[in-house]
């Protein structure tokens, strides 16, 4: 039923009752009611809502008029004889029955299928969840959800009207509830960190739009359709949730392919229960019992000295037998014993441990648990001197709430990016791009029909998110909030949780897509192609550009030619010198007091390792000076050298971002984190970095390819291969990066295997006579298909060689070198002034202010964490996931990645 009321300025009220039911108007003039007849003429006045219009009509003692609106004003002129014209004001406001209004919705309403996304937990603008004040509102048409401010925006673009509201209040938490200690390296899971997060109780209803009509749910009286409708989403698994894992521990142990048929040798080794040693030397912890042939030896030597002598894995070089258990880890639970594979090097299952054991006469039933396993000395070491440095733990650290001081809740190891977001959004080329000059409303307009897969959309939202303060507030316990002047210090914030970002983000990138833990840095530079291509190449509104910066190489032949080659980056990614330590003297002293611990069957302690201390000028000197490179092939010579390779930058970036090369690989290809100090200044100046470029009377290296003959011989340098496989990138990958690039250096090799990771036989093995030919040699079609686009053929193939022979790159290349020969990008012009592939590289001078630092505690970039300092308002900030606090002592000297802004223009 709907029903009609309406109020005129001459004081008379009516009520009208039906479903286009006639309006009945009274008039009343100069306290008389007007009987004679009239003739009278309508006009409607409704803004957005007219949906038709009244017509005039002609009676004696009323007027009759079909209506069918929603809110609106009548005007009435009547003219009367003696009397004149009066015009009379009626505002009229339609209301409905909410049961009535929802059946005539009902063509909006889907009930969901399988395969459609359902958002349920999160806005699809803003980070408003269930636990708002607002509330959630899902749209039963699309089933995207909207924040009680951002609704209306989606209710004017789309028309949905019917809406399901999810609402969520907190539940009272026991004060007395004691936090749990950890056992393993997980946030949200059994045994992991206790948050003690709260439990929350939820109610749903159905919202009318644009008046907001509420009706309850659940209710019989509500169409089945609906009902229906709720019901599935209420059932289903959120799309946001549906990829989230909160743990950072690894991936559950798999059974060993070594276990079932493992062959053990009968040499009349039995082991006792106890009193266990070394055969190798006097160690009597961290053994490990090969269950091959029963030898017990001493695990690996930790990055900080403590551990073992290395005698298992040695053992295991020597003889192959594959696996091992960790003695002081066996008890009734096998399953929670540590064996590790060597082949497979990973901890695994060994489903017929205990047959495997009782081979050499152990009883694993009588055994107690004495050792910790290599899970739990890993969490041991991270929750120790690493840990707690980098996240300031033991430090009374106030915490900051307002704009640009909102923290990022880990929804399963996503530290690396919530670490690497809040230093690029506290960049002005972002804030500015998807903060300051576009709004939520309209990033939402210019958005596609599904906003969560729209990434200017989900970028504007996070920048809002991080930026507007609105969820940067102290979340108080109930019984805090009422002297919240004295719990300002314990509060936190809830944070905000970036689900649609990482999906979005990371849609077109498999690792970055998985729960896995990853390396900050390779999420850095996808993170910034994704931001380049979404905004297709426009420099004006491209924020990545203000980290991009050219780089040049000069390769000085052993026959006295040079070649330059330059290229575009986003970081500087520097080695460290070990031996430019500046205390040196303290180091030998650690180093003679571990040789007498070890001597002596002792480790360690945290608070006698002593770690070098290299000066970040000398990182930085180091890019900078003469390197040789071996098995060079000069064009010159026609045969492999030794050249000298010297780099310089050919334009300084708004923001310089440092890489620390922290991993390096040891032999037997397993990784070692450098346990090693930079002293890193606030203020550099690498002015002196800058490019010469091409000097006269330097001749060029003439432009060619290895012959059949040499190409068959060009093997990869195994220098190169190990420094980017820790860098985490796969080894046969590696070894095309060095070969197609000449063995020239890490960075050329990095530059090519970035760019040709998609390459459809990227994992064809290199055969002889195919490492660099099937991958470089020019395809002549390919040639001659520039050629038809108008190219000349010199330059068609400078452009395919320099894009890996990509015609659709080749192209880009040509259009972006536009004044670009063989002989002249040979011989590049001195970069003091830029050439054409920097013209729209930002430049200036070279004194930078450090203004972020990603930092990674753990032993690789893909296990551990992430942690974020930023320089904002004059003093240092810690980002450690959702906890944002004022810094007392920023961990300046174990960054992983250094962030630096251009002070001069």
């Amino acid at each position: 039923m709907r029903v009609y009321s309406y109020a005129s300025n001459d004081g008379r009220n009516t009520l009208f009752t039906g479903w286009k039911t006639a309006l009945l108007l009274f008039f009343h003039f100069t306290n008389r009611t007007l009987f004679s007849p009239i003739s009278i003429t309508l006009s409607f006045i409704t803004g957005d809502l007219l949906s038709g219009c009244l017509t005039a009509a002609t009676i004696h003692d009323s007027v009759t008029v079909e209506v069918d609106q929603v809110c609106c004003s009548v005007f009435v002129t009547a003219s009367v004889s003696g009397v004149g014209e009066r015009v009379f004001e009626f505002s009229v406001t339609m209301t409905t029955e909410p049961l009535d209004l929802l059946r005539s919705n009902l063509s909006r309403v889907r009930i969901p299928e399988p395969t459609n996304r359902i958002y349920k937990h999160e806005c699809c603008v803003s980070f408003d969840s269930p636990k708002s004040e607002g509330g959630l509102f899902i749209d039963l048409n699309t089933f995207l959800a909207f924040g009680k401010d951002y609704v209306g925006w989606n209710y004017h673009k789309t028309g949905n009207p019917v809406y399901l509201h999810i609402k969520q209040t907190k539940k009272l938490v026991p004060e007395d509830r004691p936090s749990k200690k950890p056992t393993i390296l997980a946030i949200g899971v059994d045994g992991g960190f206790d948050n003690n997060q709260p439990g929350y109780e939820e109610t749903h209803s159905i919202v009318i739009l644009p008046d907001y009509v509420p009706l309850p749910f659940p209710s019989v009286e509500l169409p089945e359709k609906v009902r229906l409708a709720v019901d599935a989403i209420l059932l289903a698994e959120g799309a946001e949730r549906k990829e989230q894992l909160a743990a950072w521990t690894a991936d559950k142990k798999q059974v060993s392919v070594y276990a079932t048929n493992l062959n053990q040798i009968d040499n009349g080794v039995v082991i006792p229960p106890s009193g266990w040693k070394c055969a190798k030397c006097e160690k009597t912890d961290n053994l490990w019992l090969n269950l091959t042939d029963g030898m017990i030896l001493c695990g690996r030597k930790n990055w900080d000295g403590s551990g073992g002598n290395n005698h298992a894995i040695d053992h295991y070089q020597e003889t192959r037998y594959p696996l091992a258990v960790k003695l002081g880890t066996i008890t009734t639970d096998l399953e929670a014993a540590d064996v590790f594979s060597y082949p497979e090097d990973e901890s695994v299952l060994d489903p017929q441990l205990a047959q495997h054991l009782a081979f050499f006469g152990i009883d694993f039933s009588s055994l107690q648990k004495t050792e910790m396993t290599t899970a739990e000395r890993e969490l041991d070491q991270n929750t120790n001197f690493d840990w707690n440095r980098i996240q300031e733990s033991g430090q009374e650290v106030d915490p900051i709430f307002g704009p640009g001081y909102t923290g990022l809740v880990n929804i399963g190891n996503s530290c690396y990016m919530a670490a690497t977001v809040q230093v690029v959004f506290s960049t002005t080329s972002f804030i500015s791009r998807y903060y300051s000059n576009q709004s939520l409303k309209k990033a939402f307009e210019l958005s596609p029909a599904d906003p969560t897969v729209d990434l200017n959309m989900q970028l504007t939202k996070l920048a809002h998110g991080l930026l507007s303060g609105k969820y940067s507030v102290p979340a108080f316990e109930d019984n805090e909030k009422e002297n919240v002047a004295t719990s300002t210090t314990t509060a936190k914030q809830e944070g905000i949780r970036p689900n649609m970002f990482k999906s979005v983000i990371a849609a077109s990138h498999p690792e970055f897509s998985s729960v896995r833990q990853q390396d900050a840095l390779e999420f850095f530079l996808h993170f910034l192609d994704q931001v380049e291509r979404a905004n297709g190449g426009t420099s004006e509104m491209d924020p990545s550009r203000s980290f991009k910066f050219g780089i040049e190489d000069r390769i000085l032949c052993s026959s006295g030619k040079v070649a330059y080659n330059r290229r575009h980056d986003y970081i500087l990614s520097l080695n460290i010198p070990l031996h430019e330590a500046t205390n040196k003297d303290e180091l030998e002293s650690f180093h003679k007091l571990k040789a007498e611990k070890v001597a002596e069957g002792k480790e360690i302690t945290g608070d006698e390792i002593v770690r070098p201390r290299v000066p970040l000028e000398a990182c930085l000197a180091n890019f900078s000076a003469a390197e040789e490179i071996h098995d060079f092939y000069s064009t010159a010579l026609k045969t492999k050298t030794t050249a000298l390779k010297t780099a310089g930058l050919t334009s300084f970036p708004d923001y310089l971002v440092l890489h620390m090369r922290r991993f390096v690989m040891e032999a037997g290809w397993v990784p070692k984190k450098l346990d090693v100090y930079i002293d890193v200044p606030d203020m550099i100046d690498i002015s002196y970095m800058r490019s010469q470029g091409h000097q006269s009377g330097e001749e060029l290296l003439p432009d060619g390819v290895p012959d059949e003959e040499n190409s068959n011989k060009l093997g990869a340098n195994e220098e190169i291969v190990s420094q980017l496989v820790s860098m985490g990138f796969k080894h046969l990958h590696c070894q095309k990066a060095a070969i197609n690039t000449l063995n020239v250096g890490v960075e050329e090799a990095m530059n090519w295997l970035l760019s040709h990771m998609d390459d459809p036989d990227i994992d064809i093995p290199i055969s002889d006579g195919h490492g660099y030919e099937a991958l470089t040699i020019i395809d002549q079609s390919q040639v001659d298909t520039l050629i038809s686009f108008g190219f000349q053929e010199d330059i068609a193939r400078k452009a395919l060689k320099a894009s890996g022979g990509d015609i659709g790159k080749a192209t880009d290349w040509i259009f972006n070198n536009p004044d670009a020969s063989v002989s002249s990008m040979d011989a590049a012009t001195s970069t003091t002034k830029s050439t054409p592939n920097d013209v729209s590289l930002p430049d200036g001078g070279g004194r930078y202010r450090l203004m972020g630092i990603v930092s990674h505690s753990g032993t690789s970039t893909h296990c551990g964490h992430y942690v974020a300092h930023i320089l904002k308002d004059g003093r240092w900030v810690i980002f450690n996931d959702d906890k944002v606090g004022a810094s007392i002592n920023p961990p300046k000297e174990m960054g992983y990645l250094y962030f630096f802004q251009r002070l001069d223009g």
